[in-house]
């Protein structure tokens, strides 16, 4: 699907989605790997690094104005149903900062994926080169092209199996076709919720994984208005979560 961007510059980025109780990306990557949290105490956290397992060939900063939020797996996140998650509240968004060695990854870094539990409908995901915004998904969009069926709600892990019915779980790839990035924020916007998410993946892939959206998995872009249109008859938002744990 095309991702929204709010401002004059855009990059064609398309979506898939992994099957029901994937937990992991099954893109192909020259270069990548994934940040699980579970190194990281739970709480909210000063600004932190990691290499995403990349041996230095990449390397994120994630931050937020009250720090990063870590929690221990619950029936709201935690992949296989045991280590730690990232959340983010309405009040309490994060980014995470991108850079890679040239020498090591020459390429940038063009794919995105994390395993997001418990979606609600204030969870946005966005991109951004150089302080440009070049994509945007909201879960809105996510619930009108994949058509997520029963098979994607309650948690799927047997610490916590079938909990949280109401709410999808599902692991996301983001593919940016024609550029790269330098950095993701996650908000919750509206403030219904929390947004959870684990198993955050980067890296330049060269083969896509996942279940393509349905009508193509390269769409041509378009802006916030002629979205909104495209989906306007298709969308179906998610129910509320609990609300904010602060």
């Amino acid at each position: 699907m095309a991702l929204a961007a709010g401002v004059a510059h855009a990059d064609n980025f398309a979506l898939t989605y992994e099957a029901p109780g994937v937990q992991q990306s099954t893109a192909t990557l020259s270069v990548g790997g994934v940040e699980t949290f579970d190194s990281v105490p739970t709480g909210y956290n000063a600004p932190f690094k990691t290499d995403f397992g990349t041996g230095g060939a990449i390397t994120g900063t994630y931050s937020g104005p009250f720090g990063v939020q870590i929690n221990g797996a619950d029936q709201y996140g935690g992949a296989g149903g045991a280590g730690r998650y990232a959340a983010a509240f309405g009040s309490t968004p994060y980014s995470l900062d991108l850079t890679y060695n040239p020498t090591r990854d020459p390429q940038g870094v063009n794919y995105f994926g994390y395993w997001l539990s418990a979606l609600d409908r204030g969870n946005v995901v966005t991109f951004y080169r150089s302080g440009v915004q070049v994509g945007q998904l909201t879960p809105g969009q996510v619930s009108s092209i994949t058509s997520l069926d029963a098979n994607y709600y309650g948690n799927p892990n047997a610490s916590f199996l079938g909990q949280d019915r109401g709410e999808p779980f599902v692991f996301v790839n983001f593919y940016d076709m024609n550029g790269t990035f330098d950095k993701v924020t996650f908000t919750e916007s509206p403030a219904v919720g929390g947004y959870e998410s684990d198993n955050h993946t980067v890296g330049f892939f060269t083969a896509p994984g996942g279940i393509p959206e349905p009508a193509t998995w390269a769409l041509m872009l378009v802006g916030f208005g002629g979205l909104g249109l495209a989906l306007r008859d298709r969308r179906r938002l998610f129910g509320e979560s609990r609300a904010q744990d602060l």
